[in-house]
């Protein structure tokens, strides 16, 4: 059962450095917007923000990354997570909002909503990621 739960471990704390990391990134975002800013550019600015302390708290915190080369982490993690942050997130950000950009939804809402899917697609994209290739879990 131990070694179960010892398996499954980072996956908790992946959840709880994500959910933090969401706070960052939506905050930014929506405060961003507030001030006129466009949402894809909020966007990239506010994962940027959310980047940096993800980073900091996965590698400490939820993989407990020791003995790795820190270059070779931060390289394969900025690759990883722009690409789930600025491209996955981007395209389905626009793709969302091109759909039911027409509909009954106020443009907030419609972000909102947008922002959560991509958020979840690349939660995903993140944590196996991150597991088998940046920090290298062995179980």
């Amino acid at each position: 059962m131990q070694v179960a739960m010892q398996k499954s471990s980072s996956l908790p704390r992946f959840i709880i450095v994500g959910a933090i990391s969401t706070v960052i990134d939506f905050g930014a975002l929506f405060f961003l917007h507030s001030l006129g800013i466009g949402s894809i550019v909020a966007n990239l600015l506010s994962t940027s923000l959310a980047f940096c302390f993800s980073f900091y708290a996965n590698r400490t915190y939820t993989f407990k990354s020791k003995g790795n080369s820190l270059r070779r982490e931060l390289l394969l993690f900025t690759v990883v997570t722009l690409f789930g942050l600025w491209v996955i997130q981007s395209l389905i950000i626009a793709a969302i909002t091109g759909w039911f950009g027409h509909g009954s939804l106020s443009k907030e809402s419609l972000l909102l909503f947008a922002k959560l899917a991509a958020t979840g697609v690349s939660m995903i994209w993140n944590y196996v990621l991150y597991k088998t290739v940046v920090f290298k879990v062995k179980e």
